[in-house]
């Protein structure tokens, strides 16, 4: 970042302390890799004793207690099961449905749409929180639940009664088990105790007394000091480390307090009455005057009463804290322009080691790089060290080309020192033309070597074609997805490698689908196929040698595995990004585009539905003489998924399902590809199918490329987009976690 340009602050913030708008803050800004600007300002105490601000200063959250405490535990049970975000809040607790409340849902009240007023009576307040709670109960919305946007105190009391309902524990113990200590917030939590009161900042007086360490807000006060919506303190190196855990897509070191899916769902705009809001965090309202002008739309932030802001922006890979106490000592200061202009600042000082592009209208973040350059570059330009004196079988096919487009087959034949014995192709077989049940056994042209079918009468390298060969080489590009079957051929040819203790490299290649995003259900073990040959999700977000290293480990392989590895390549990349040049992987697989689709729609193909082949477009559009393409179009694009949306059509496949029969049906168009969920927007299509022609969708075979039975009979059973993603959310996060010491690439 351009230090430069943040010095721009220092005579921002000189200007409103002299204006008696605060007496001193604390400004922090940083990015995924470490702290870039960190400054204390003014006093943190004027009355009644002077006191310097310092850097480690405790602030009273305020409504940062909100998305900070409450949202993210309340997330924390979501991905845990224990709630549901379209559940009532009336099913965690009853008492909640007086007055018309029973259609308040857990999500209505996290993005302040439920109808409630913003605060109810101190004096509902001052006869105990048992009777405080009952008078919360007894309130009556004042707005239609889902119509309006209207900031609510209350709707978060709720959210942390929600907590302590599901768990036995308040927001304070909850938030300090399973979020604070998590992340080594040591300075953050509910009623700080006097170490950390001592370092507090002063706020207003309360019957005579100046609050330092206690906490602003009377409601709040009222109840102990632990409440949904305040009551939280914090310094700004302790939300900091919340700011890094949000940008790293939910982890921190070796741990996942959040998935990645949680993070964007916790981030994703929902548009009510004009304004935007995230789960517990603002988007773009009418209070988000602290908001930087040049952040994009993918940042989320909050301000609280107290004179605190907070706003994070994972597509500028950017967070700006701010924290004062405006209160003091009059009560009457003013902070939240002065806020936004320090993230104006502070975005304006991303400097040109990065660069912003548009695509589709959409500003993205690319990091400047050199060509990426492949396992088997790599493996040339280092003079093949790895196979000097190696007797090598080379599983291939006609993606197994260097960046210069020369084949992996004619370098290795070619090189002295290196004696390649055979080749094993794949499916589709080695030129990768071929759309057949069963591939035989060839001959290269070329070299005159033999090729061995491992989609034929065998799978798995059999002894007999083994012989003579010491060390087994992968090159294959993958297109990221479970079912595609290169992954499972890799996986028996390492399991042969270990039964005849064979060397096995692997010259690694990208993810044209990036490697940072996961998504969809986890293979169940007891479905294990040619389709399915290990227990990862649909989309796997690791790269072929990523993948090698985790089925050696997990399926206990003793074997000498090698990963010749990418260089210049990161994990946020897709295949356009990489410098290198497309290759059809097989016949039907003709773009990234469809790449980037496959992963969700691939999963309908083994159903009565064409999806497109025999079509200039597989993948693209999907259809049937029995669909109505407007229909369900209309359906789906009333969901809003994200980053795509759906025209109906009509088409004639010329082969494969409904061969020259007229269909109806859609045309999927990604308007996004950073938002594009591919298997979310997959699953559902086929809700939709379900929902909508339940006569004629044929959804018995669905289960052998979605190969998850819970997942399965949801859809079965008329389940909701949402709900699916609850459902998936455990296990998925599991595998990000198995995943972790696998990964080669940051």
């Amino acid at each position: 970042m351009n230090a430069s340009q943040l010095e721009l602050i220092d005579g921002l913030v000189a200007a409103e302390i002299g204006k008696g708008n605060l007496p001193g803050c604390v400004v922090m800004i940083g990015r995924r890799d470490g702290i870039a600007f960190a400054r204390a300002y003014g006093h943190r105490q004027l009355e009644p004793s002077r006191e310097e601000m310092t850097i480690d200063t405790v602030f009273d959250m305020a409504s940062l207690t909100k998305p900070l405490a409450t949202a993210t535990s309340i997330m924390q049970l979501v991905e845990r099961g224990q709630v549901r975000l379209r559940e009532p809040v009336a099913t965690y607790i009853p008492e909640f449905a007086q007055k018309g409340k029973d259609p308040i849902t857990i999500e209505h009240l996290l993005t302040h749409q439920g109808g409630l007023i913003p605060d109810n009576p101190l004096a509902d307040y001052e006869h105990g929180p048992e009777e405080a709670w009952n008078n919360i109960w007894k309130l009556t919305p004042t707005n239609p639940v889902g119509t309006k946007f209207a900031y609510t105190d209350v709707g978060f009391l709720v959210l942390g009664q929600v907590i302590e309902r599901v768990t036995g524990q308040d927001v304070a113990t909850f938030a300090a088990e399973n979020v604070f200590q998590p992340l080594d917030m040591q300075d953050t939590g509910y009623l700080p105790p006097a170490e950390l009161q001592a370092r507090a900042a002063t706020t207003e007086q309360r019957d005579g007394k100046w609050l330092r360490g206690e906490v602003h807000d009377p409601r709040a006060a009222l109840l102990g000091g632990v409440a949904g919506h305040a009551g939280l303190f914090s310094t700004a190196d302790d939300l900091a480390k919340y700011a890094h855990m949000f940008l790293a897509c939910g982890t921190k070191d070796d741990s996942q307090l959040l998935g990645s899916l949680t993070i964007g769902e916790m981030s994703r705009p929902r548009i009510i009455d004009g304004n935007e809001r995230g789960l517990g965090w603002d988007s773009l309202s009418k209070y988000s005057t602290n908001r930087g002008e040049l952040f994009s739309r993918k940042a989320v932030g909050h301000g609280g009463f107290t004179g605190t802001a907070m706003w994070i922006d994972p597509q500028l890979d950017l967070f700006v804290i701010f924290l004062s106490s405006r209160l003091h000592p009059d009560g009457v200061g003013n902070v939240n322009p002065l806020a936004g202009r320090i993230g104006t600042i502070a975005a304006a000082a991303i400097t040109s080691n990065e660069c912003l592009r548009e695509e589709g209208g959409i500003k993205l973040i690319e990091k400047d790089t050199q060509d990426t350059l492949l396992g088997v570059d790599v493996l040339e330009r280092d003079q093949f060290a790895s196979l000097r004196g190696r007797r090598v079988g080379l599983i291939t096919n006609h993606t197994g080309l260097n960046s210069k487009g020369q084949r992996t087959i004619d370098i290795l034949h070619a090189t002295p020192g290196v004696e390649l014995i055979s080749i094993f192709s794949p499916e589709h077989g080695l030129q990768g033309k071929l759309d057949v049940p069963n591939v035989s056994d060839t001959r290269d042209e070329a070299t005159g070597l033999p090729v061995h079918s491992l989609y034929g009468e065998t799978r798995k390298p059999e002894p007999s074609q083994l012989e003579g060969i010491d060390t087994l080489v992968f090159d294959i590009q993958d297109i990221g997805t479970r079912f595609y079957t290169y992954v499972s051929t890799m996986g028996l040819a390492l399991e042969s490698a270990a039964e005849h203790d064979l060397r096995f490299i692997v010259l690694d290649r990208p993810n044209p689908l990036g490697g940072e995003l996961v998504e969809g259900p986890v293979l169940d073990s007891d479905k294990k196929s040619f389709v399915g040959h290990h227990a990862i999700p649909v989309r796997h977000g690791m790269t072929i040698g990523e993948l090698a290293r985790m089925f050696v480990a997990e399926n206990e392989l003793q074997v000498d595995l090698q990963i010749v590895e990418l260089e210049h390549w990161y994990r946020g990349q897709y295949w356009d990004q990489t410098g290198l040049v497309w290759t059809n992987p097989s016949p039907n697989m003709r773009s990234l585009t469809q790449a980037v689709i496959y992963p969700g729609i691939g999963l309908l193909e083994t159903t009565n539905v064409s999806v497109g082949r025999g079509t200039d477009t597989p993948f693209e559009v999907i259809g049937a003489p029995w669909i109505n393409g407007s229909q369900l179009a209309r359906h789906l694009n009333q969901q809003a998924l994200p980053g795509v949306t759906f025209v109906p059509i009509r088409f004639t496949p010329s082969e494969s399902k409904f061969a020259n029969e007229p269909c109806q049906g859609i045309n999927i168009i990604v308007v996004d590809r950073r938002d594009f969920r591919p298997v979310q927007t997959g699953l559902a299509v086929a809700l939709a199918l379900r929902e909508l022609f339940p006569q004629d969708w044929d959804m018995t075979k669905y289960i052998r490329l979605l190969a998850n039975e819970q997942v399965f009979e949801a859809i079965e059973n008329g389940t909701t987009s949402s709900q699916l993603q609850e459902l998936v959310a455990p296990t998925l996060n599991e595998f990000k976690k198995r995943r972790r010491k696998f990964l080669i690439y940051r």
